[in-house]
């Protein structure tokens, strides 16, 4: 039984697909982004804010948090503001590679148990017309996704590859997560 610190539907979905029990612990943090930090390094923070607020109120339990963003040419892409706002993005990252970003905080405050990592994504688009990226828009709705888009529902085929963990793209690294949970004692 793993508690989420996250109220993402994705991630609580995939964690079920791969076999563990899920509750659902939405934190009361603030995301950060510092403008000095990589991606990466800011996915890794929040993940850890996460994670150690709901383990405050959960310590012997085995608490996950993370944290995605999607970065173009060192460039956050976080939500879009709105749908003018996520057709720009879809329109920058049409044609073109840019990296996601996981960064996941598992603790048990009781045992004093932590492991983190950071998980790289390098995911491809295919070229896009500005009809295509509307239709996409009204499809899958994107102000709630990080890039404004979203691998899970990629029916008309936006993405053209992905060169490492198609779940990190999707919002938790499966594979990485499931190494990592290994090394916590039996509750």
């Amino acid at each position: 039984m793993i508690v989420l610190a996250s109220a993402s539907p994705r991630r609580r979905e995939l964690l079920q697909q791969h076999g563990y029990g899920v509750e659902i612990v939405p934190p009361e943090v603030e995301e950060t982004a510092l403008p000095h930090f990589t991606a990466g390094e800011i996915t890794l923070l929040n993940a850890r804010k996460k994670a150690l607020a709901v383990s405050r109120k959960r310590p012997e339990s085995i608490v996950l948090g993370a944290d995605t963003l999607v970065a173009l040419d060192n460039h956050i892409l976080g939500k879009p503001r709105d749908f003018d706002d996520a057709f720009q993005m879809l329109k920058r990252l049409s044609g073109r590679a840019h990296e996601v970003f996981s960064g996941v905080w598992i603790t048990r405050r009781a045992t004093g148990e932590t492991r983190h990592f950071v998980e790289m994504s390098r995911v491809h688009f295919r070229k896009l017309d500005p009809g295509e990226i509307r239709a996409y828009i009204d499809r899958v709705r994107p102000l709630d996704k990080a890039g404004a888009y979203a691998a899970q529902e990629d029916e008309t085929k936006v993405i053209a590859r992905i060169d490492g963990s198609r779940t990190n793209v999707i919002g938790l690294p499966m594979e990485a997560l499931a190494t990592a949970l290994e090394g916590f004692s039996a509750p």
